[in-house]
This record gives C-alpha cells, sequence and structure tokens, in this order.
C-alpha cells in the first residue's frame, strides 16, 4: 500500500508589520512579527514517479505556478534520483488574503518530501531551499507541525520527529521576511480573523506603498517587551501595520471590518500582511464569540482561531 503522509500546513498573521526602505533589489526592507494560528491547510503527499499537484480548491492552481509544486519540485531535483511526489492540498486559509496560504503549503511539502524520501535534510538547509520559493516560507518552515502517516510502523519515526510536540512559532522578520529572530512562544486565545470577498495583489500594494503617508509608525522594542511579559493587552496596543495606507484607501470596507471588530470588544483590530484579512485580538471569550456571530452574517469567510500548538 501506498503510504500517504499528511503535514499541517498552519496560516499566519502579522502581529506588527513596518517598511524601513525601499532596497536597490526592488524589494522592500521589511520589520515585522509573524505568528502562525491553527487555521491550517492539510497537504496528502505519497511517493511518486512524478510531480502532480492537486487541491479542493479552484482558486489555486495546479501547475508548476504552485508555490507547492515549486517546493517539491526544488528539494526532489536538488536531493532526490528522479522521485516525484502525489500533493493533494486541502485548502481551508483563504486565497489571497495576507495569511501566507501558498507559502505555508509550500513550506509544508519541504518538511513532508524530507521525511516521505528519507532524506535527512537539515532545517538550514531546508531553510536555504525555502527562501528560494517565496519571502514567507522561510518563516513558514519554522514550528513544528502535526504530521501523520497512514501506517501503523511509522508512528515511532513521526513521534520521534515530533518529539518536541506540536509547537507553533513567532518570529521578527527583516530584510524580504527572509531574516528570522525567534520570539519565546506565547498562547493568544481569542482571534477573529475575517477575510472580506475580494483578493489584494501584494505587489500592488508594496507598489503603492509611500513612506509620507504613514502617521503612526509601529513600536518594535514596546511590542517584544510586552510579549516577553506576556501581557496579551498591553501587545495588541502596538500591533500596527503600514500597509493600511495602501491597502484600506484602495478598499475602505478594511477600515471598516476593523472598526466593527473593536466596536465588538477587539482590543485592538490589524490587516495581515498587504491584506485584505483583518484579525482582531480579544481578551475575553465571550467577546469573541459574539463578535464571530455577528461578523458571520456579513463574511463568512470569518474565523476564531488560536495561536498554532500548544504542545498538546
Amino acid at each position: 500500500m501506498t503510504k500517504t503522509l499528511v503535514i499541517e500546513a498552519p496560516a499566519k498573521i502579522n502581529l506588527m508589520l513596518d517598511i524601513k526602505e525601499k532596497r536597490s533589489d526592488g524589494y522592500h526592507e521589511l520589520e515585522t512579527i509573524m505568528h502562525q494560528i491553527d487555521l491550517v491547510d492539510r497537504i496528502y503527499i505519497k511517493k511518486d514517479s512524478r510531480i502532480s499537484v492537486n487541491s479542493n480548491s479552484q482558486e489555486i492552481p495546479n501547475d508548476s505556478s504552485n508555490l507547492a509544486y515549486k517546493a517539491a519540485q526544488l528539494i526532489l531535483q536538488t536531493y532526490g534520483c528522479g522521485e516525484g511526489a502525489d500533493i493533494f492540498i486541502e485548502k481551508n486559509i483563504p486565497v489571497g488574503a495576507g495569511l501566507a496560504g501558498g507559502s505555508t503549503d509550500a513550506a509544508a511539502v519541504l518538511k513532508g518530501i524530507n521525511i516521505l524520501y528519507n532524506y535527512d535534510i537539515s532545517h538550514e538547509n531546508l531553510a536555504h531551499i525555502s527562501a528560494r520559493i517565496g519571502s514567507d516560507v522561510p518563516f513558514c518552515l519554522q514550528g513544528n507541525p502535526r504530521i501523520m502517516m497512514d501506517e501503523a510502523l511509522e508512528k515511532e519515526s513521526l513521534k520521534a520527529k515530533n518529539k518536541n510536540g506540536i509547537t507553533g512559532a513567532t518570529c521578527v522578520a527583516r530584510g524580504r521576511g527572509e531574516l528570522l529572530t525567534p520570539l519565546q512562544t506565547r498562547f493568544m486565545p481569542w482571534i477573529l480573523l475575517v477575510k472580506p470577498d475580494f483578493q489584494l495583489s501584494t505587489a500592488e500594494v508594496y507598489g503603492k506603498f509611500k513612506m509620507e503617508n504613514v502617521h503612526i509608525i509601529p513600536d518594535l522594542n514596546a511590542f517584544i517587551k510586552a510579549w516577553e511579559i506576556y501581557d496579551i493587552i498591553e501587545l495588541s496596543h502596538y500591533c500596527e501595520n503600514v500597509l493600511e495606507t495602501v491597502s484600506a484607501i484602495l478598499y475602505p470596507e478594511i477600515m471598516q471590518i476593523k472598526e466593527n471588530l473593536e466596536a465588538l470588544g477587539a482590543v485592538k483590530a490589524t490587516m495581515s500582511g498587504s491584506g485584505p484579512a483583518v484579525f482582531g485580538i480579544f481578551s475575553q471569550p465571550e467577546d469573541a464569540l459574539k463578535a464571530q456571530q455577528v461578523m458571520k452574517q456579513s463574511y463568512s469567510e470569518t474565523y476564531l482561531v488560536s495561536s498554532y500548538g500548544r504542545g498538546d
């Protein structure tokens, strides 16, 4: 029987996002805090003689333009001897939302193929490969996701690979997003994520960004201090995203969602990445549940989520 490896691919939110300057290579110099949440895609990988990608979603491509396909191609060409991979993506993360849905799928494929073929590639070498796929992929490679195999004889080896439990990651990301500094593990239990019914082009948002339009500069040091002492209310106040100066102008509905979440009890609401997804951080579960009910009436893609992984 052909073994199928199943690996979770957590979405990320940007708890804070600042842009320092435009780089000579055309990219922007970022300073952002990325945090994995328990809204996950599930990636099913089987050994095969060629690479194929399929999904339950018609919104993502199934050819070489898919980041998961690119990840498989890169790792198999670099470390393989003609092997392939049959990949199925169970898509749960909204597409084009600023949640790194494509990047996290690619990272999961790198991890999964490394395990499936017993390549024994170090994390450092996987990170080097991941940076060639996309700016968010190195972060998505962090953490220790849930991994399953459909044959009992594999359980012990998978237990060894997941010896530290199921954990998420939080990092300060700089450069294009690939230079990572891990932060301490902190669990945020009530995050309401709202994805409006449109997508934004990351390239367009960054292309229209102007430093002079930024009036609130994110305070990274203050955020990290609040993070270290595990003060969720305090750190929420420092959640800012300078790309809102573009995305919320292109689509004022983003600002309306932010205002609605805060009116419903969120300590702070902020856009993730280049948008358009917005998340609200709640301190009380009853407020989060009530807000979910209200926002779900207008936005079908509304999710009450937590940080990814607690070691259980």
